[in-house]
């Protein structure tokens, strides 16, 4: 028996037992469908308050201004709370992220060798649509590398993943510094600029080109969620239910690369965004089921930057970023993640 032939039983076994639920199973369902109505009214509300707080002087400038960066913020609250949680599943982990693994210093290495090599006059010239291209081309090309090459020789081995995260990390840091070291003091300053996440500065154009993306990106996932929740079972189980893991995985895995490409290259990195709001959803949503969850961690998402963003820029005026809130929070959280882990 195939695997589809597996999974058309399976559902007709599924629809007959829904008619015949249990009471309990019955509320279950329903409570997980009234905390994704308040997490995606929370979320509008967030949306709202954003746009409509405070604003000064005209209104044109203020919609527009305020409207694109909540257009990012959306973005990289869905794009980052999907592809962590769904590469959690593969990497049968709940502490790892693709950030984790090396993309955010693998942005600021590109930025670098670009302005080292060719000058900030040459980075300033590029078009936001050309350096988002750059960009997000070499996370792709990085993403898929890497993650076959782990995923095909130490498959959901937690100490090899986050020990070769650790050092990539570290290897890309350090070349970043090294060539950040012998640039001219206007060529730092300039890399300065991109070190750090922003959402006030958004090309407008750049912003519906990466929505695109991100919609189709986010598109080609839900065909997959239904085989997530059997390799969430794990490898052997997996394999003994017949279904084609290595595809299954390096499909979801290319997904991941470009949502986390996208959301990456359009602000600039967040390290520790994805395994707050995936660890956040997992605990919100009582759910098993990848539908529910992929749905309550983009929310989740969402409402991380949209409210986040809003503390940081209209309650406390820029005093900071939210970026570093976000490193701040999240490393402490991944420490005590991996103290846990470990202990276990």
């Amino acid at each position: 028996m195939t695997f589809l032939q597996a999974r058309r039983d399976r559902t007709t076994r599924v629809a007959a037992a829904l008619e015949h639920a249990s009471p309990e199973e019955r509320r279950r369902r329903t409570r997980i469908r009234v905390i994704l109505a308040v997490l995606g009214l929370l979320c509008v509300v967030a949306v709202v308050a954003y746009l409509t707080y405070d604003v000064r002087g005209s209104w044109d400038y203020a919609m527009d201004l305020r409207t694109r960066q909540v257009g990012s913020l959306v973005v990289v609250g869905a794009a980052v709370g999907a592809s962590s949680l769904v590469f959690q599943t593969i990497a049968g982990s709940r502490i790892l992220t693709p950030s984790v693994m090396g993309f955010d210093a693998l942005y600021l290495l590109v930025q670098t060798i670009i302005v080292f090599f060719f000058g900030s006059a040459t980075f300033l010239m590029m078009g936001v649509a050309e350096r988002f291209l750059i960009n997000a081309g070499a996370l792709v090309l990085f993403g898929m590398l890497l993650f076959r090459w782990l995923f095909g020789r130490n498959s959901r081995n937690l100490l090899v993943l986050v020990l070769v995260g650790i050092v990539i990390g570290s290897l890309f840091n350090s070349l970043t510094s090294l060539a950040s070291r012998v640039l001219s003091p206007n060529d730092f300053l300039t890399l300065q600029d991109v070190m750090f996440a922003t959402f006030n500065t958004v090309d407008g154009d750049l912003l519906w080109i990466v929505g695109a993306v991100c919609v189709v990106g986010l598109l080609a996932l839900v065909p997959l969620l239904r085989y997530l929740d059997v390799v969430d079972l794990g490898y052997d189980s997996a394999i003994a239910l017949g279904l084609p893991y290595h595809r299954v995985v390096t499909l979801t895995l290319a997904v991941v690369t470009l949502l986390v490409a996208v959301s990456t290259a359009l602000v600039g990195p967040m390290l520790f965004l994805g395994l707050i709001v995936a660890n956040l959803a997992r605990q919100v949503v009582p759910s098993h089921r990848h539908t529910d969850l992929v749905l309550g961690s983009v929310l989740v998402g969402i409402l991380a930057t949209v409210a986040g963003q809003f503390v940081v820029g209209h309650l406390m005026d820029n005093g900071t970023t939210l970026s570093v809130v976000v490193n701040l929070v999240g490393g402490i959280y991944f420490i005590l993640l991996l103290m846990r882990t470990v202990r276990l």
